[in-house]
């Protein structure tokens, strides 16, 4: 148990960025850093006690200056789409960055969260990053301070708990968008993956992946993961979802979710035998198959592309300050934003 401090590198502008490496009594890992809250390594257990670090990533600061793939980070002030890059608030019009087609993706790919130098707070087994966003900032309103924490316990969770306010109303939807790959990120392809979503509906995407509204049944379509199933098992079928998105990247509706911690998934490498159960407090969940991986060098210049990690993104459903019955993300004053997200192997 306990911290271990290491400088990681200097920003462009000359901030000293450190890694913080939490370790459990089981040997399991999960190495953070201060600059994008990012997650760079979870080294976990496979059936024979052998340790393997299962998330993508780069092993310089260099290379998460640029990140397009968003390895690790901690995405805010609004994860996922907002349809037109634009939304309403209170009789007011807010204008965000157009960086996806016409849309708008994790608020901004050069201003986001992700790309912030957070300031930090040590605790016993845990770290917590904070930071301070200005009204106006990427075109969101509301002057805003935002925390995560990483702890990690000795049932091998790695737990991410977010807390946010505002002192006007705006839209909150953080989430980390870590890549998991069970038999390590030297793994290869994720396909044969075994999946399990307690999601018997999800929402359905129009080209450019925003939601259309609906909320549709699973069942009978390949978007069914309520049996646990090899993620490639469907993925190639000729279904319009699956064309839209190149393959699994759509908003799974939690079932029974209540604001409760619960399990919400499991996925599974039958070779190495490493299981990971996810818990949340939220919604949805965004299940991205790594259709879309750039060609590049990972750590340990593990050569990386399409599909050799997933990413199941905790949140309030994508676009839902366009669509009223959809679980709102708005927060401000008297109204605080908190979640909770657990990452658990056993």
């Amino acid at each position: 148990m306990g911290i271990v401090k290491e400088k990681f590198g200097t920003t462009k502008c000359g901030k000293d960025v450190y890694a913080y490496t939490l370790t459990n009594t089981n040997g399991m890992q999960a190495k953070v850093i201060n600059f994008g809250a990012i997650l760079v390594n979870l080294l976990v257990p496979d059936k024979d006690g052998s340790l393997a670090d299962v998330v993508l990533g780069y092993d310089t600061l260099e290379d998460y200056y640029e990140n397009g793939d968003f390895f690790g980070a901690t995405i805010g002030p609004s994860a996922n789409r907002i349809a037109g890059a634009s939304f309403e608030i209170d009789g007011q019009t807010y204008r965000l960055d157009v960086n996806d087609g016409g849309n708008n993706l994790h608020s901004h790919k050069e201003e986001g969260y992700h790309k912030r130098v957070w300031d930090v707070e040590e605790g016993t087994n845990s770290v917590t990053f904070t930071l301070e966003g200005k009204d106006g900032e990427m075109g969101f309103p509301g002057n805003k301070k935002i925390s995560v924490t990483y702890s990690l316990s000795d049932d091998n969770g790695l737990k991410l708990s977010y807390h946010a306010s505002a002192d006007a109303n705006t839209v909150l939807n953080l989430t980390n968008h870590t890549y998991f790959n069970l038999a390590g990120h030297k793994g290869g392809s994720i396909e044969d993956h075994l999946l399990r979503l307690d999601a018997s509906r999800y929402t359905p995407v129009i080209p450019g992946s925003i939601p259309t509204g609906k909320i549709a049944q699973v069942a009978g379509t390949p978007m069914d993961f309520t049996r646990k199933k090899p993620i490639g098992q469907d993925i190639h079928e000729d279904c319009e979802q699956l064309k839209i998105g190149q393959g699994y990247d759509h908003n799974f509706v939690i079932d029974g979710a209540d604001g409760t911690l619960r399990e919400i998934a499991e996925a599974e490498d039958i070779k190495s035998g490493r299981k990971m159960k996810v818990f949340t407090t939220l919604p949805g969940v965004q299940f991205y198959a790594g259709n879309c991986i750039g060609k590049k060098n990972g750590k340990e210049g593990v050569s990386y592309g399409p599909r050799v990690g997933f990413c199941l993104e905790t949140q309030y459903y994508p676009d839902n300050i366009h669509h009223p019955d959809f679980p709102q993300a708005v927060f401000g004053p008297g109204k605080d934003y908190d979640s909770v997200t657990v990452y658990q192997f056993v």
